[in-house]
């Protein structure tokens, strides 16, 4: 980027939201350059499951956004050489709370597409599984990408498919009417959209202040391979507690007071149980929420063994060996599930405040694109 270079829209941020939101704008035509303060994307977009969610997003603008962003990921993989490494979900139910959870979805318009499977029928798919697993939801609505192999993919793709510049190590400095201010210089912009992730305070304290502007943490791991295929990423019955599609079911005050007196710890660390499989056959695991006022570095052991026994519980098997640990940062605040305000005349903020970045940024991207411009 040379000196006052100009653009149409510049990207502060490389995670999936903002390259959601370059991949809109160059669609239309639009000169755009992406400013990353790091040499990579290395934050929440790159450690996660790379699940596109459907079944079990809140019902409205959450899901209708899942949805048409699935269709843009399949779109974008296919054209930028991105691995689709797993299609479709499989809910499993240990408890018959949850699986009337599972029943009245299966029953309702969210559900259509999914089937309802019996015991023996979840036990088959599954493969390894406990005896007492009652049955299962498979939704075929789903897909899964490697999240650290998507990201730099699709980077690279906009860059030689769109046009898209990318400054790397890179920081934006400040916003002054059109002028946009970077760590090595200065650039043009018609307008500005800023995706700060977790990092809302140092773009906007006053706005980070006012929705109480946070972040989640999350603890994740990568198991051996298990010798044998998922049919799809797997899900438990503690993740019908967190996912407001399943929540919003009149069985789930029952399953949610069974929880309560069996599950108090997974509950109190906001740990589920989603298990996807990479095509080498490893497996990504996870995952807790931690709610605090600072990204927090500390991970808990026992918190992993938290994870680690839910999916003995289901599998029936001690889970393999863990190959890697990290922990993982989203932004939560008191508007949900997306922050974005404009900050400025033509520069916009956008935050994904729900953890569903990977699921809604394509669509978000256009919405923001579409006002914009």
């Amino acid at each position: 980027m040379s000196a006052m270079d100009k653009y149409d829209l510049v990207v502060a941020g490389a995670g999936i939201v903002g390259l959601a939101h370059a991949l809109a704008a160059a669609r239309r035509g639009l000169r755009v350059a992406v400013l990353e303060r790091d040499a990579r994307a290395q934050s929440a977009s790159v450690r996660n499951f790379g699940f596109v969610t459907i079944s079990g997003q809140e019902e409205g603008a959450t899901r209708e956004r899942a949805l048409r962003s699935r269709d843009v990921w399949a779109e974008v993989a296919s054209a930028a050489g991105i691995a689709v490494h797993q299609r479709g979900a499989l809910i499993a139910a240990r408890r018959d709370e949850a699986m009337e959870v599972l029943a009245q979805y299966a029953a309702s318009s969210a559900g259509a597409g999914c089937t309802l499977l019996d015991g023996a029928q979840a036990r088959s798919r599954l493969g390894q599984a406990s005896i007492d697993v009652r049955g299962a939801l498979w939704s075929p609505h789903e897909m899964r990408v490697e999240a650290r192999e998507a990201i730099p993919a699709l980077a690279r793709w906009l860059a030689e498919r769109h046009g898209v510049s990318f400054a790397w190590n890179c920081e934006l400095k400040g916003i002054e009417g059109r002028v946009v201010r970077h760590a090595t210089g200065s650039l043009e912009a018609g307008a500005v959209v800023v995706a700060p992730g977790v990092g809302i305070a140092a773009f906007a304290s006053d706005l980070a202040a006012k929705v109480r502007a946070r972040p989640c943490k999350l603890q994740m791991m990568r198991l051996a391979a298990r010798g044998d295929t998922l049919p799809g990423v797997v899900m438990s019955d503690l993740s019908l507690a967190r996912y407001g599609g399943f929540a919003a079911q009149p069985a789930a005050a029952a399953l949610r007071s069974r929880l309560e007196r069996e599950c108090a710890a997974e509950l109190e660390h906001g740990v589920h149980l989603i298990v996807a499989q990479a095509n080498d056959g490893t497996l990504v695991v996870g995952d807790s929420h931690h709610y605090g006022d600072s990204a927090d570095p500390f991970a808990s052991a026992a918190v992993d063994e938290l994870i680690l026994a839910e999916y003995a519980s289901l599998f029936g098997v001690r889970a393999p060996r863990v190959l890697e640990r990290w922990n993982g940062y989203y932004p939560v605040a008191d508007v949900a599930p997306l922050l974005s305000e404009e900050i400025a005349p033509r520069v916009r903020l956008v935050s994904v405040t729900s953890g569903t970045g990977m699921s809604t940024a394509f669509a978000i991207g256009e919405e923001t694109i579409a006002a914009l411009f």
